[in-house]
């Protein structure tokens, strides 16, 4: 699957408002997986000073990635394609 990131221009977001959307987009990514969706929500980083917020979804198409967050009422700017450079050893 590809990694997809959506940005997000949040100006004014409280922690609990940042939260509660995080919690939909982890929702309604398990409800698409139920569905037979192949989607799963990675992570976001936010920026408070900036009210900007990156998150990272992996699926099977952009399409998917919109639909999921159409579904979650979370607002954004565009979804694009992207690398997710994590390291996955716990001594990086």
């Amino acid at each position: 699957m590809t990694v997809y990131m959506v940005e997000r221009n949040l100006p004014g977001i409280g922690l609990d408002e940042l939260a509660a959307a995080q919690k939909a987009a982890i929702v309604a990514a398990r409800d698409m997986r139920r569905q037979g969706s192949s989607i799963r929500y990675i992570r976001s980083t936010f920026v408070p000073g900036r009210g900007r917020c990156m998150c990272l979804f992996e699926a099977g198409s952009p399409g998917l990635v919109k639909q999921l967050n159409d579904a979650a009422g979370i607002p954004y700017e565009a979804i694009v394609e992207a690398c997710d450079l994590t390291p996955n050893s716990p001594d990086s």
